[in-house]
């Protein structure tokens, strides 16, 4: 028969715990095992003043934003009425039931300050890699490094024509950027001045992407190692991509500064294919580049291109197809790039007129000079290795490998929601890209590293 569910009189007392509420195979118990907060109180100590009201404690400011990055809750306001309806949220972040959520202006207050100048965020970031090799999922051996463009804060018809326009007293975000206007990631990247400056956010750059509207956007750059993926180091910059090769060379610095790490081979699109950036890789960190060369002396007008001469690396010179030589030139004056060297790194070879004159490949060679020149990197040895390694079927592979960036990219946008920006200005961007970075790392370990089974007694 249909039952009745019966109102009966409510109990003086409740047992009630958290631990068991919470699923075995829940996200947040999975990561709670690979949280280690246990250095944050000392790292913060000498942000604190000794005397006053004891603040909120850090430890659980942090671990709620652990919980927003992790499941795409990056507004304060909503993550702390996240936090104070959501058992798991609560048992994660050490509240209980009764324990009092914090307001979100206490988030804005500590990330603008405390959490800022501390660089907490990095650390934390750092902790997790290191966690990360602990439990060996970091090879070390091979990395790949690429950048996403992340959409800023900022409205993509609005903007102003140049710097002097630029209120210094408006915001923050304005503040910053006048802060970096010589950083090799923001203002230093690029030597022209972009078509446009949002005045509320003048660090991220108008940009667009293939077949896509023209927005303002930072470049989220990630660095990492192919054996699992884990992300080694994260960079933000803003969305050009002389910023972003810098940024390569400051992550692999710094990875083998923090970590003792150093990869033999960096895998990479052919935007790293700078003939500077090859020789960085070769000759000053002994890498491997698993990079597509950028090379732009290949000819569609029928002409002998730059492939078609041979260099003889014993003699200096190169031969044309018949037969001559182009010999390097060579100054009659010294000047501080050195001789023959021109303002973009390459020395020049020329064929004698007459040689090309009484030659029968001259229409094919130089139709329109008097004789044919070659330019050839100082780093032209560092461009043939990588062209040597695309040949090899490991080049193919890493191919495939490299895909691995862009999954943790589309992870990152789709998951975790990060494909727009909420804070401002260069910290406001790298606080957003280094806690998403942790985050994904955190979910790597929980899907790893299996939990140590209980035995029953």
């Amino acid at each position: 028969m249909m039952g009745e569910r019966r109102v009966m009189q409510e109990a003086l007392f409740y047992g009630f715990s958290l631990e068991r509420h919470v699923p075995s195979d829940h996200l947040l118990r999975k990561i709670d095992r690979f949280v280690d907060l246990s250095e944050v109180r000392a790292h913060l100590e000498p942000y604190y003043s000794e005397v006053g009201r004891p603040s909120i404690d850090p430890e659980l400011m942090i671990r709620m934003l652990i919980v927003g990055y992790c499941f795409g809750v990056r507004s304060e306001r909503r993550l702390c009425e996240e936090v104070h309806l959501n058992l798991a949220y609560r048992w994660f972040c050490r509240l209980g039931l009764d324990g009092e959520v914090p307001d979100h202006s206490t988030f804005s207050k500590n990330r603008h300050g405390r959490f800022r100048e501390s660089d907490l965020l990095r650390k934390l970031f750092e902790t997790v890699v290191a966690r990360c090799m602990k439990e060996r999922l970091v090879g070390g051996e091979a990395f790949a490094v690429d950048a996403s463009m992340i959409v800023a804060d900022a409205h993509r018809r609005r903007g102003v024509a140049k710097v002097g326009d630029l209120d210094p007293t408006s915001s923050r975000a304005v503040a910053e950027y006048l802060a970096v206007l010589d950083d090799a990631a923001f203002g230093g990247a690029s030597p022209s001045e972009p078509k446009a400056i949002s005045p509320v956010d003048p660090a991220a750059r108008y940009t667009a992407a293939a077949n896509s509207a023209a927005v303002y956007a930072y470049s989220d750059n990630y660095l990492i190692d192919l054996k699992h993926a884990v992300i080694m180091d994260v960079e933000a910059t803003t969305a050009i991509r002389q910023a972003e090769v810098g940024a390569a060379k400051t992550m692999l610095d710094r990875t083998a500064e923090q970590f003792d790490v150093a990869p033999s081979r960096l895998v990479a699109d052919a935007g790293y294919g700078s003939a500077e950036m090859l020789g960085w890789l070769v000759d000053e960190r002994g890498i491997e580049p698993y990079v597509k060369v950028f090379d732009k002396s290949d000819r569609t007008d029928g002409t002998f291109s730059r492939s078609d001469f041979a260099y003889d690396e014993e003699t200096n010179v190169y031969v044309c197809p018949g037969g001559k030589e182009l010999k390097k030139y060579h100054r009659n004056f010294s000047k501080p790039r050195g001789e023959g060297l021109t303002k973009d790194g390459t020395l020049l070879y020329f064929a004698r007129k007459n040689d090309c004159d009484a030659c029968a490949l001259k229409p094919k060679g130089c139709p329109n000079m008097p004789a044919r020149k070659i330019a050839r990197s100082v780093h032209e040895a560092a461009r043939d290795k990588a062209r040597a390694i695309a040949k090899t079927e490991a080049y193919a592979v890493s191919r495939r490998e490299r895909k691995k960036v862009e999954m943790l990219f589309a992870h990152l946008k789709r998951i975790l929601r990060l494909d727009r920006l909420r804070l401002r200005g260069p910290s406001g961007a790298k606080d957003e890209f280094l806690l998403a970075a942790t985050a994904q790392n955190l979910r790597k370990l929980a899907k790893l590293i299996p939990p140590a089974p209980i035995f029953a007694t």
